[in-house]
Parts: structure tokens; sequence; C-alpha cells
């Protein structure tokens, strides 16, 4: 009795093992050949790591190779909220150290994260600052950023990034696509440890970095240019200012500013009105300025001399029922004293034998119609209506810079090609794209876009602007043992 008892028994032990062995082996099936690719994926996020490696942002230089603007390593502080058992206490100590709102810090540690931010590319102080901080779940890691060294020199022209160093505004944006460079990548296996086994790396891609830019800018003419506008600015007590300065022959800008500017390094707190790049998004009425394409017209097509007379109406010309005035009383005026003298009447009844379908053509010619296509971007055009539209007295007016608008860099296009021999040059701010080698990836050669006037039309007008540095309204900018 006793025997049978004992065997049920065993038999019973044997059957509930056996039964378990074939649930645990019916079950390891599943896991391993049904089941696979969810566990297979598990494990490999529990051993494979996978890690972006940056690239680094392209240096910007000036025409002398001396650096604008340049990437730096700095600290960015996150957390692993799961470890920081005082998140209070943490986030106060935080929000003095990093200069943060303590609510805001807190509200980051009350999240359960594994990597959360706290504040990225910190300042050199608040890394010393928080070594002497011992926070378990708080730590650094090294992040680039851009510095910029001349702080706001060239602000506008240069632009900015954002925190992962992605181009904004000016240069930083139009070229973003070469400054900033490929991220590589690697990927990995760690032990339980979570340490990286060197041995067990399956993929690595090198990070390709950004190539860099050579402006036409140089910095020294950039510092007097700022400093100069600054003055005027100041002393008109001006709501905006710019300046462009352009080599002529080639297009080179040599030099872009605006006012009001800003802080390179601390575009956070800029005002509204230093976004904007005033020389080439602005466009106004541009006055007497105006009167050069006017006599370049008249030269060009042979319709005066510089020594045909003009009645200057001692100073006031009715026409119709408006009356036009000069700042001085003229008589006789020989047409390079018209210009000398910048005589509104003198200009406008020169302009009468140039008729509205020539005047317009020069406007055209002089580039006021179109954009200048210099490589920044937003660049606008003036609102210059056709002939067709003109009032009847857009004729008297538009000669001497009303009714037509025009930006800056519009005007330092026309100019130069008084200077230039006649000749159209397109404006441009970069001269070439180089690796870090130095070798020239892309350059940008002088484009000479067309003849808007002859050589001898051209020389006549720099001899007759001569004469209004030497002789008439523009003797301020005389410059002694130079020829202006």
């Amino acid at each position: 009795m006793h025997t049978g008892i004992f065997r049920a028994r065993q038999l019973t032990i044997f059957l509930f093992f056996l039964l378990s062995l074939s649930i645990l082996l019916i079950r390891l099936f599943y896991i391993q050949a049904i089941n696979y690719d969810f566990y297979y994926k598990i494990a490999n996020e529990q051993h494979i790591v996978s890690a972006e490696l940056p690239a680094k942002r392209g240096t910007i230089f000036d025409r002398n190779m001396q650096v604008l603007a340049v990437n730096l390593n700095t600290d960015s502080v996150f957390a692993n909220t799961r470890l920081i058992k005082d998140k209070k206490r943490a986030a106060q100590t935080l929000s003095e150290v990093l200069h943060m709102d303590e609510a805001v810090v807190y509200q980051k540690l009350s999240r359960d994260k594994g990597f959360i931010w706290i504040k990225r590319k910190i300042t050199p102080e608040e890394s010393v600052r928080l070594k002497d901080v011992k926070i378990k779940g708080i730590d650094v890691v090294k992040e680039s950023k851009r510095f910029y060294p001349d702080a706001s020199l060239a602000c506008h022209a240069l632009g900015t990034v954002d925190i992962d160093n992605n181009g904004l505004e000016g240069l930083e944006l139009l070229y973003n696509k070469y400054l900033k460079g490929e991220n590589g990548w690697l990927i990995s296996t760690q032990d339980a440890k979570r340490k990286v086994l060197e041995s067990y790396q399956d993929e690595f891609v090198r990070p390709k970095d950004g190539l860099n830019l050579v402006l036409t800018i140089d910095e020294v003419i950039q510092s007097i240019a700022e400093r100069e506008l600054y003055k005027a600015y100041k002393k008109h007590n001006a709501k905006g200012a710019s300046i462009v300065v352009m080599d002529p022959r080639t297009g080179a800008i040599l030099a872009l500013a605006n006012l009001p500017s800003y802080d390179l390094n601390n575009t956070g707190n800029r005002p509204v009105e230093a976004i904007r790049d005033r020389a080439i998004n602005d466009f106004f009425e541009p006055g007497s300025i105006f009167k050069v394409v006017t006599a370049s017209g008249l030269l060009e097509e042979k319709l005066v001399s510089i020594d045909d007379t003009f009645f200057c109406e001692n100073g006031e010309w009715g026409i119709g029922r408006k009356i036009l005035h000069d700042v001085h009383p003229y008589g006789e005026l020989t047409f390079k004293q018209v210009i000398e003298k910048s005589s509104n009447i003198g200009t406008v009844k020169a302009a009468s034998r140039l008729g509205p379908a020539k005047m317009y053509k020069y406007i055209k010619e002089f580039g006021f119609l179109k954009k200048t296509g210099v490589d920044l971007p937003g660049e606008v055009v003036g609102l210059n209506r056709p002939p067709e539209k003109w009032s009847a007295v857009s004729m008297y007016a538009i000669p001497m810079g009303q009714e037509v608008t025009v930006t800056s860099m519009q005007l330092a296009c026309a100019i130069s090609v008084i200077a230039n021999g006649g000749i159209y040059v397109k404006p441009r701010i970069v001269r070439e794209i180089v690796d870090d080698a130095g070798q020239v990836v892309r350059d940008f050669t002088p484009v000479a876009e067309r003849r808007v006037m002859s050589q001898q039309a051209a020389a006549t007008m720099r001899f007759i602007l001569n004469g209004v540095v030497e002789n008439g309204t523009g003797k301020k900018a005389k410059i002694q043992d130079y020829k202006v």
C-alpha cells in the first residue's frame, strides 16, 4: 500500500516537472523563434549605443584672414532626474549657479527623464561655479558654440545662428550648407555597466567639418566705417543709418554697416529696430545724389556739354501750381556748375532734353529696377514706376531724386559705374570658400554685368564730380593730397 502511494506521488511529481518543462520549452520557442524580433530589439537597446558626432562649423574670415566668426567648446548642463533625490534643493542651487528661474529648473527636474537639458552652452563663469556644486544626476557635456571676437562688428552681414549652430540670418544663413558640415555617427556595444566596448564598434562615420568663408570685407575698413557712421548717427539723432564701401572695379564689399547694431554674442537682448540690414532692406528717395544718373544720361546721349548754360531763375521757378526752389538763388550756370552747386532748376531744365523714356532707360541701366544680387539674404528693390504711370510733374521730380526709391547697396553700385569707366559690376561679399587646409573649394570672381555708359562720358562725370568737391556742395569731402 505504501509502495503504491509512493509511486503515485513520484508519477505526480514527474508529470508536474514534465509539464513545467514543456511550458518553459514552449515559452522559450515563442521568445526565440516566434517573437524573436521584439526581444532582439529590446536587447539591442540595452547593449547597443549610438551617438551623433557633431561637425565643427566653419570659420568666417575677412579678406586678410582675420577671424570674424569661430566655434568654441563650451559646457552644456543636463540631468538624469531619476538619480536626484531632493529636486527642490537641486533646483534652488542650479538656479543660482546658472542664473535661471528656479521654477523653470524645478519643472525640468520634476520630469521622469534619464536625460533632459537644463541649460545649454553656459558661460565660462557658470562652468567654474558649477564645478563646485556636487549634485548626483547633474552632469555636463561639451558642445560647440558660435563666437564672434569683435562682438558687433559687421553684425548685419555676418548674421546669427541658433542653439544648434544652424544659420538664422545673414551670411550664416545664406551659406549654412557650406558652414555647417555633416555630423558623424558612432554605433557601438556597451556592457551591463554602460561602458562602451571599443572593440565592438559596429559602425563609425567620421564627422565632416564645415568649410570656411573668406569675405571681401576688410576688418580695418569695417571698423573705421562703423566709427564714422556712428558719429553721423549721433550728430543727427537719426533713427537709422547705413554705409556701404565698395571696390568699383571688382564689386568687392569692403565694409557694410547699419545702425542700430547689436552684439552677435548676445542676440537675446537686441532691440527689434536693430535686426534689419538697412543697406539692403530699406529703400528711400535718394534726393540730389540721383542727379548723377540724370547727368550721366545727358552726357551719354550727347544732349549736353559741360559748357552749355542754363538760366536757374534766381532760385524760384513756377511749374503749374508748384514752385521749384534752389537752396541759393542762381542765374546763368554752365551744366558743370549746375551739378557742382546741385541746382534743382538747372537739373530739371537739362533733363527736359532727355525725356521720360530715356530717363527711365538710365534708371534701369544704373540698376534701380531690380535687386543687385549681392550675396546677402533679404535684399529688396525700390518701388519705381514705368513712364506710362508717371504724373504730369514726374519729369520735374525724378531727375532730382524724388518719386524714385533706392537702397544703399543700389546707390553704391550706381556710383561705382562712374568710377569704373562706365561698367556696372555685381556686388559680392564672399571672396571664396576654403577648407581647413586652405584649398579653395569655390571662388567668386568679379562679374561685369554690362556697360552703362562710354568711358568718355564716365570720365566727364568724374571731372564734374571732382568739381563738386573742389568748388561745389561737397567741399567737406576734400582730403589733403588726394583727388576726390
